[in-house]
Formats: structure tokens, sequence, C-alpha cells
């Protein structure tokens, strides 16, 4: 499948595999969008595109990641896990021994050559520049939940750099809006910007952090944004891999920031370092409200867009939403660095009840004692997955993606008190549970099959299994029986 240069030729794409619909009448973005892409994404329906929100001229796009279907042509893949084989191909680049080893390499060196970020002039974000008399209003910003404090803009790339390298980074923080030209910025303690945030603040070389927001990319830049990233790797880098071309940037207007060419709104601004303002509630990807805070303040100094923009929006609350397609395709595609870390790792599972950072099942191929406990431990141990409530190992041949079946061996194969593991450390800024906000406990459960060199001296049962002559015969005589 062809990459997308923009929001729109993805729009067009999902049309034409029958993965979209048209709302033509009025729907309010105060609460009535939301209960239509919840019922949509729980029903197995298309992407919706509101042609007629309530109170705005301008479209608004949601659900268009939210089925497997969805992120394969997003990502412009049949299968997410083409991606992860990719990944391993460029994983496994080793230094040339021969003149044959060298052409081998040229394909691949020549592709990577091909994604880095390119600088351009101008691009259609440029279309309409605001300076002033500007408002967020003229935008169908989504009031999701009854409970929440307020609109949210909850699909930003969010474009800050580094006071100390200068490297830019992109993440995706919801902002809620506080009025025209003010909104929240909810970059949790982790996150890149808020570390930004931080070093600026101690640098005390200045009393501003720019900071610009980008609304409707293609579909891979966009994704790219939500990634877990580590820190040296530019994400807009790794939307050209995943396109297979670059990302084509555009530098900003009031700031020394770039942003990409092909968005359809972008947010120029600054923060001032020490301000803060209660920000929340909102009905998070928990299924819960996340509790009100203080968050830094971005006020906008300027509006650029298209003419005629999309305006790109997402839901998240109780599971499954369309956050969970998203969280499924970071599973299969980080698989690969996951494995060149811990290469005894066969398969990861995030189950939607997890909602991300609460449960992780893991399948690995056992070769010493108490390794479980080696794997579980490293795994707190990889950026983002330090907040992994809950993480069960079973053994190579349990599907993890079966979680019945992984419920079931887990259940037969531990003996509590031997098997789980507690330990504290950095938890979610949205787990409610937690003792401390950012601080509480995890769980390490060893489903695997105990050994005796691991204490374990009785015998161990064999799985039930009916033989496999069996199976063959009784499957000829369940057809001659006529039973379905």
């Amino acid at each position: 499948m062809p990459s997308f240069d923009d929001l729109r030729s993805f729009v067009r794409a999902l049309e034409k595999n029958g993965e979209l619909q048209r709302v033509t009448i009025e729907v309010d973005p105060y609460l009535e969008i939301t209960e239509f892409a919840d019922r949509s994404v729980k029903s197995g329906g298309p992407a919706l595109l509101f042609e007629n929100p309530h109170g705005s001229k301008v479209p608004v796009l949601i659900n268009a990641f939210a089925s497997t279907r969805r992120m394969g042509i997003a990502l412009g893949v049949d299968n997410v896990d083409e991606i992860a084989e990719r990944i391993t191909g460029f994983l496994e680049l080793q230094k040339p021994e021969s003149l044959l080893d060298k052409l081998k390499l040229l394909p691949k060196l020549g592709e990577l050559a091909a994604i880095f970020p390119k600088t351009v002039r101008s691009g259609p974000c440029k279309e309409v520049i605001q300076r002033e008399g500007f408002s967020l209003k003229e935008f169908p910003i989504l009031h999701c939940w009854p409970g929440d404090g307020g609109p949210f803009i909850t699909l930003p790339m969010v474009f800050s750099k580094n006071p100390d390298t200068g490297k830019h980074n992109c993440g995706m923080y919801r902002m809620q809006v506080f009025d025209g030209q003010t909104t929240g910025m909810h970059w949790q303690k982790h996150k890149q910007g808020a570390e930004h945030y931080r070093r600026l603040a101690a640098e005390g070389k200045s009393t501003r952090m720019p900071v610009a927001v980008a609304i409707g990319s293609d579909p891979a830049t966009l994704y790219s944004a939500i990634l877990p990233l580590p820190p040296s790797i530019d994400e807009m880098l790794f939307a050209g891999f995943l396109r297979g071309k670059s990302v084509e940037m555009v530098k900003c207007e009031t700031c020394d920031l770039e942003v990409p060419a092909h968005s359809e709104i972008v947010l120029e601004g600054y923060l001032n370092l020490g301000e803060l303002r209660r920000e929340g509630p909102f009905g998070d990807h928990t299924g819960f409200y996340s509790l009100d805070d203080d968050y830094p303040v971005f006020h906008i100094e300027c509006i650029t867009r298209r003419k005629n923009p999309l305006y790109a929006a997402t839901i998240v609350g109780p599971p499954p939403m369309e956050d969970f397609y998203m969280g499924k395709a970071v599973e299969r595609i980080f698989l690969p660095l996951m494995r060149m870390q811990l290469p005894e790792v066969r398969d990861i599972c995030m189950p939607a009840e997890g909602v991300f950072h609460n449960l992780i099942l893991v399948s690995i191929r056992k070769s010493y004692p108490g390794q479980a406990r080696k794997v579980m431990h490293a795994i707190w141990g990889l950026g983002q997955a330090m907040f992994s409530k809950c993480i069960v190992v079973v053994d190579e041949d349990v599907d993890v993606q079966n979680v019945s079946e992984v419920a079931w061996q887990a259940l037969n194969n531990i003996d509590p008190q031997r098997d789980i593991e507690f330990v504290t450390g950095p938890v979610d800024s949205l787990d409610h549970s937690s003792r401390l906000p950012n601080f509480g406990s995890k769980m390490g459960v060893d489903a695997t099959t105990k050994w005796p060199s691991e204490g374990f001296t009785r015998r161990w049962p064999n799985v039930i299994r009916m033989s496999p002559e069996v199976v063959s015969r009784v499957n000829q005589l369940w057809k001659r029986a006529g039973l379905k």
C-alpha cells in the first residue's frame, strides 16, 4: 500500500476501502460526537467524518485508527507485523566483511538516507496565517465526557526543543481549552516535553518556552507522536521510516521550531516557565476520570492552517476504544526492539482490559532458573514499560494473544506466595489507585513451569491433549455426522 502525504489523502483511502462513513447531519462536539464514536468503535463500525459539527465549519475526523484493518491502511501495510520485520532487518545490519556484503547493504542504506526529515520553504499548513483575531472556538474541539473540565484537544502533535542539545521532540499530550487563546499542556513528569520544560527552567536563561502544536497530519507522522521511542530517536525520522519517505517540515512563523508542512492546523505559542493552572478532570483511557491537577499553560500567538482544514480527534474511555488499536500496533512494531535486549522473549500482549500499563503478558524461552523474574525487571527498566503494573510471564508454548489460555495456564502454574513478586517504583501519572501520584507498587507473576533448580521437586503434570490420530479420524466422522 502507498504512504500518504496528508490527512485528507488518508481519508480518501479509508472511504475507498469502505472504512469511512460521512455524517452529514448536525452533531454537537459537546458529548454527542463522543457518543457516536464510542458506539461505532465498540460495534466494529467505520471511521466517522462529521461534516456539519454544531458551531463550526470545520469537519471532524474520528476513529480513523479504530480497527486492525485501518491501522494497516494508515501505515501502508496489510499487517503491522510487516513493519516489525523491516525493523528486524535494520537491526540485523552488521559491518560488511566482503564486497558482496557491502553491495547487499546498499539498498538498506539507501532506504535509510531517504527517510530523514526534509525542511521545505512552505507548505499547505501556511495557506492561512492568523497572527491576530483568531480563536480556538472556530474549531470543533470535543468536550468528550460529562465530567470533563472542559473541551480538550486530543490528537495534538506537540513540538518542543531540548535546550541543552537543540534536539526536537514530538509528543502527544492532551490540551484542555481554557479560552480562545490558551490551553493546558498535560505533559506528565516522565515525558520529554516536561523534561525540556524542567531543563529550561533550571538554566534560568529564559522565562518562556516556545512550543508548536500540529493537528491533523498524514497518519504515519501523527502516529509517531505516540510511540515510546528512546529520546535519541527523532519522531519525524521514525515517521519517515514508517512512510518510506521523508516528512516535509516547515519553520514556524513565530519561533525556531519546525512542524509537518502538510498539517491541517498549527498552533504556535509559548509557555511561561512557572505558570501553572488547574487542568482536568478528564475521562481517560483507564475508563475513569483522571483527577484535576496543575499543569503549564500554553499561550497561542499565531495559528496557521489550510484554507479548509480537517480537525482530527480521538476519544478515550472504557475500553476497547481507538487507542487500543493504536496501542496494539505499538506492541507488534516494538517487539523486535524488546527482543534485541531480551532475546528470550517470544511474544508479548497488552490486553484491552489492561489499558496498556496495567497488564503485560510475556512468553519466554526459559533456559535457566529465575529467568522469568529477570525478564520482569528488565521490562520495568525499558522506557515507558516501567509503568507496567502487572507482568505475567509464561512459557513459550503459551499463546499470549489468547488471554483465556494465559489465565488458565497461569492460575494452574503458580503457587502465589512463591511465584508473585512485588516491587515499588514509578507508575503512570494517570494511575488513580497508587499510594502517591507517580509512585506505587507493581507485581510480577512467574507462571512458567517450575524446575527442580528453582526448588520445585514435585513431578509436573502433563497437559491433557487428545491423540493426533483420533483427532484426524473424528474430523472425518464429524463431517459424516453432519455436525458443524
